[in-house]
């Protein structure tokens, strides 16, 4: 990528006197000071009050999502605050969340701290769990309208359509890789509940979307916050219809007896506020494969934004390529194999 290409993206334009007159155009008075906080989809920062406190500002990226899909992000977080979730959601000001300003639309919500989870302590992971149960059960009351959902044809094969179209893949890796792609796919495809129309096999709900040990933070009892103690969900960028699984898998590591217990302390706390579908457990490795795939369509469609090449340069590689040859090898072994039992 040249860098006349790397100049024409739209995040160049973010500078940080044009972060400060946004926060400061809703009547925020800030200081100066100005931290940029790790996010590669959207910008975000951290920005220091003139009374002290801080909040954080986060521009979406332009043309990701439409107006009335970051509302209904914004409507699920104010749903779920109202029944004393522990998230992270955007600020009203005149009572509005999202905001516009030079030519980028944004919105503002309060700082908080936190560590990550102790994915290894059964503690830690049913009281995860059952903070999953109540954010499900405020998703399960209604319905996404303009969101999308997590499937066979989002996940998978636009993703692979997408990046044989635009040749991203290097021609002596490309035949494999789409060979082993189609195959996995195809065995994604004998799951109904992750089709593009709700099979009714298994029910879909508002999900978290990405409910990785990044995106939960942990406050000890022992430290005062305004969430209070134990986890909050911040992030909610990616979220969408889906099974209730989906929030749960990524929180597993390690070989399969240690997910096997992960997931159970996870069930325990899970359980103790609401049921869980154990036929969703059966989803567990299609979904895994399912973001395997989008996940090198998203590194993909992003690479004309400078922070990708820099943050991601093993990308694209020939190397790279046999890697995931290689790993949906592995994905298609693992969905055959007898799902994880709880």
């Amino acid at each position: 990528m040249t860098s006349s290409a790397a100049a024409r993206h739209p995040f160049d334009q973010l500078t940080p006197d044009v972060v400060l007159d946004a926060i400061e155009g809703l009547g925020l008075a800030c200081d100066g000071r100005l931290q940029a906080l790790s996010s590669y989809e959207n910008r975000v920062y951290q920005a220091q009050l003139e009374d002290g406190h801080s909040v954080v500002a986060k521009f979406y990226r332009p043309a990701r999502w439409s107006e009335a899909q970051i509302l209904e992000e914004h409507a699920f977080a104010a749903e779920l605050q109202a029944a004393e979730v522990p998230v992270v959601a955007p600020l009203a000001f005149e009572g509005r969340t999202l905001h516009q300003h030079a030519g980028f639309m944004f919105s503002v919500s309060p700082r908080r701290g936190g560590r990550p989870p102790e994915l290894d302590d059964e503690e830690v992971l049913e009281w995860i769990g059952r903070f999953l149960a109540r954010l499900h059960s405020v998703g399960a009351a209604r319905p996404f309208t303009s969101r999308p959902a997590l499937d066979l044809q989002s996940f998978g094969r636009e993703p692979l359509d997408w990046l044989l179209q635009h040749q991203m893949i290097p021609l002596d890796v490309q035949s494999t890789w789409q060979r082993k792609c189609e195959e996995a796919l195809r065995i994604v495809a004998t799951y109904p509940a992750l089709g593009s129309a709700a099979s009714g096999e298994i029910r879909r709900l508002r999900l978290h979307g990405d409910c990785h040990a990044g995106n939960i933070l942990w406050t000890p009892a022992d430290v005062p916050a305004a969430a209070g103690p134990g986890p909050h969900f911040v992030d909610l960028d990616d979220a969408r219809m889906g099974p209730a699984v989906q929030d749960l898998w990524m929180l597993l590591s390690g070989e399969r007896a240690q997910r096997t217990y992960q997931l159970s302390c996870l069930l325990d706390g899970y359980e103790q506020l609401r049921d869980f579908d154990r036929r969703e457990l059966a989803l567990i490795e299609p979904l895994r494969t399912l973001r395997l795939i989008h996940y090198s369509a998203w590194l993909a469609r992003r690479w004309d934004d400078p922070t990708f090449p820099l943050n991601f340069p093993w990308f694209g590689s020939s190397d790279y390529w046999q890697g995931q040859v290689q790993m949906l090898e592995d994905q298609i072994e693992a969905m055959q194999e007898e799902p994880l039992i709880v």
